[in-house]
C-alpha cells in the first residue's frame, strides 16, 4: 500500500465523505490526461522485491523489524507479517547494460541484508511461498508492528464478516479457514514498474495482460503452502481468496473480488480508475485536506491522494499507478504477477522477458489483444498458475486464417515470444550482450522445463523416498533451495535433489 496511515475507526459520514473526494479525483485525472499534463517519456523502469526471513533450519524468523534495524537502509521496508521484508530499487533507464547494473546492485544490497539477518540468526530468503510455513504462523499476532496493516485487516475482515476460507486444489487439495488476512503474508513477489505516457497506457497494460501466463508459466515459484503440493504458482488463488471482502451469497451474485485479473480489454488508464470505483467499496475512507480541483483551478498539480489510496486496496495483477515526481504527474504499469526467486539472476532473466515482450507487442500493427478473446487471457493465466511450464496456452494463430489454438506454454515462448522479447529489448537500446545472457536463461527454462516450482516439487519427492516425514522434507527442500539460492547460479542449472549429508537441525 505504501501510504502512512492511522490506526482507527470510521463513521458513516466519513465513507459518504470519502466516495465523494474519489469521484473529485478521478475528475480531476480526467483534468490532467485531457491537459497533456503529464511526463514525457523517459525509459524509467523500476523493481520491488519481497522478501521472507527463515532460520538455518528453514522455519520462518518474525524478526522483520529487528533485522530493518540493522540493516538500516531505506531501501528495505516492512511488508504484511513479521517473517517479510521488501526491497526497493532505484528506477533506471532501460538501455544499454541496464540488466547487469541491476543484477550487480541486487546481490550487493541483497548480501548485505543476509549478513545482517545472520546476526539474528536469520536469513533471506526469495521464494514464492516460503514451503515450511505452518498455519499458526499466519495469524493477527504476526502482522508487522505497522498501522496500516492493523488497519486494512479490521477493515477487510469487518468487510467480509466472517472468516476467510482458502480452498485451493491442485496436485493435493488445501482446505482450511482464517480469521484474518495474514495468509496473504506467504505471497511474495516481484513488482516490474514501468512508466510510460498516457497515450501509451493502454497499449503497454493490455500487452501485459495477454503475457501473463506465458510469465508464470516461465517464473513459477509457489507450488506449496501449509505441507500440502498444490498449484505451480499458488499465490495468485491463495492471494485472492485471503483477501476475499466476498460472503459466499455475493460471490454467488458475481460481485468483484477486489484481487482479480480484470475482465475486459482497455482504452486508457482512466478505464482501470473508473472501475475502482464503481466496483469496489473504500476499506480506508481516509481523507486528505487537498482538494484536488481547487489544485488544479490554481495551476498545481494535485496528489489525488484518496484516487492513490483506494486503488492501492485493489490488487490487480498489472496495476495502474499515478504519481508525481519532480512536481510533475506520471503513469506506470505495475506488473505484480511474478513470484519472488530464485536467484537474482532469474529475477533480472523474468524482467528482461518481460519489457522486452510488452514493449515489443504494444507496437504491433495488428495487437494480440484485438485477436485474442479477454477471457482467453484470463483463463491463459488460471492455466498457468495451475500447471506452470507444462500449461497449454489459447494464443491468436499466425497467418491469414487467424483465430486461436491451444498450444504448449514452451513452444509459444521458444517459438514466437522469445523473439519478439529480443526485438523489444532491441528496440529499448539494450545491449546484446545484457539481452543475449538473460533472454538466455528463459530459452534454457523452457529446454530443460525446469523452473523454480519444478525444482522444488522434485527435490521435495526425492526427499521423501530418502525416508523423511512431508514436514521434514520441506524443511530440507527450503534449505537446499537457500543454499543455491545464494550460490546464485540460475534455476535451471541446479541438481534435483538433496546433497548426501543434509542437517536436520
Amino acid at each position: 500500500m505504501g501510504e502512512k496511515v492511522v490506526a482507527g475507526r470510521f463513521d458513516l459520514s466519513d465513507r459518504q465523505h470519502y466516495r465523494d473526494k474519489l469521484r473529485r479525483c478521478l475528475t480531476g485525472l480526467e483534468r490532467l490526461l485531457d491537459q497533456k499534463r503529464f511526463d514525457r517519456p523517459k525509459n524509467l523502469m523500476g523493481l520491488e522485491i519481497e522478501l521472507n526471513l527463515a532460520g538455518g533450519d528453514g522455519m520462518p524468523k518474525m524478526l522483520n523489524a529487528q533485522v530493518l534495524e540493522r540493516i538500516a537502509s531505506r531501501d528495505f521496508q516492512t511488508e504484511l507479517a513479521r517473517f517479510n521484508l521488501e526491497v526497493n530499487i532505484a528506477p533506471h533507464r532501460l538501455g544499454g547494460r541496464v540488466f547487469d547494473r541491476l543484477t550487480e546492485e541486487l546481490r550487493t544490497s541483497l548480501a548485505y541484508a543476509h549478513r545482517k539477518a545472520g546476526e539474528l540468526d536469520a536469513g533471506i530468503v526469495m521464494i514464492g511461498i516460503l514451503p515450511t510455513l505452518d498455519p499458526d504462523d499466519l495469524v493477527s499476532s504476526n502482522l508487522s508492528d505497522v498501522d496500516r496493516y492493523a488497519l486494512l485487516n479490521e477493515q477487510i475482515v469487518a468487510a467480509r464478516g466472517e472468516d476467510f476460507a482458502l480452498d485451493i486444489d491442485g496436485v493435493e487439495r488445501l482446505t482450511c479457514t482464517s480469521k484474518s488476512i495474514v495468509p496473504e503474508a506467504a505471497c511474495t513477489s516481484v513488482q516490474l514498474h514501468l512508466q510510460v505516457t498516457p497515450g501509451r497506457f493502454a497499449d503497454v497494460w493490455n500487452a501485459a495482460q495477454a503475457v501473463a501466463a506465458a510469465q508464470i508459466a516461465v517464473g513459477a515459484n509457489s507450488p506449496f503452502l501449509f505441507g500440502r503440493e498444490l498449484w505451480r504458482e499458488s499465490r495468485p488463488p491463495l492471494f485472492q481468496q485471503s483477501t476475499d471482502t466476498r460472503p459466499p451469497e455475493l460471490q454467488a451474485q458475481g460481485v468483484r473480488p477486489r484481487t482479480w485479473f480484470g475482465e475486459r480489454w482497455i482504452s486508457s488508464a482512466h478505464d482501470l480508475f473508473e472501475e475502482n470505483l464503481r466496483y469496489f467499496p473504500a476499506l480506508l475512507p481516509i481523507c486528505d485536506e487537498e482538494d484536488p480541483l481547487d489544485v488544479l483551478d490554481a495551476g498545481g498539480i494535485p496528489k489525488l491522494h484518496e484516487l492513490v489510496l483506494h486503488n492501492g486496496t485493489v490488487y490487480r495483477w498489472n496495476r495502474p499507478v499515478y504519481g508525481i515526481a519532480d512536481g510533475v504527474p506520471h503513469l506506470r504499469v505495475e506488473n505484480r504477477v511474478l513470484p519472488a526467486g530464485p536467484t537474482v539472476t532469474d529475477v533480472i532473466a523474468n524482467a528482461a522477458f518481460y519489457y522486452g515482450l510488452v514493449r515489443a507487442l504494444a507496437e504491433e500493427s495488428r495487437p494480440v489483444w484485438t485477436r485474442l478473446p479477454f477471457e482467453a487471457a484470463a483463463a491463459n493465466f488460471d492455466a498457468a498458475c495451475k500447471h506452470g511450464i507444462d500449461a497449454r496456452l489459447e494464443w491468436p494463430r499466425r497467418g491469414r486464417y487467424g483465430g486461436t489454438a491451444q498450444v504448449d506454454a514452451v513452444s509459444l515462448v521458444r517459438d514466437e515470444l522469445l523473439p519478439l522479447a529480443e526485438a523489444g529489448l532491441d528496440a529499448w537500446g539494450v545491449e546484446p550482450a545484457d539481452r543475449d545472457l538473460y533472454l538466455g536463461v528463459i530459452d534454457e527454462r523452457c529446454r530443460r522445463r525446469v523452473n523454480g516450482a519444478t525444482w522444488q516439487a522434485a527435490t521435495f519427492h526425492r526427499a521423501l523416498e530418502t525416508g523423511l516425514s512431508r514436514d521434514a522434507a520441506l524443511a530440507a527442500t527450503t534449505r537446499r533451495y537457500c543454499e543455491l539460492m545464494h550460490l546464485g547460479e540460475p534455476v535451471h542449472t541446479w541438481p534435483v535433489g538433496l546433497p548426501e549429508v543434509v542437517p536436520l537441525g
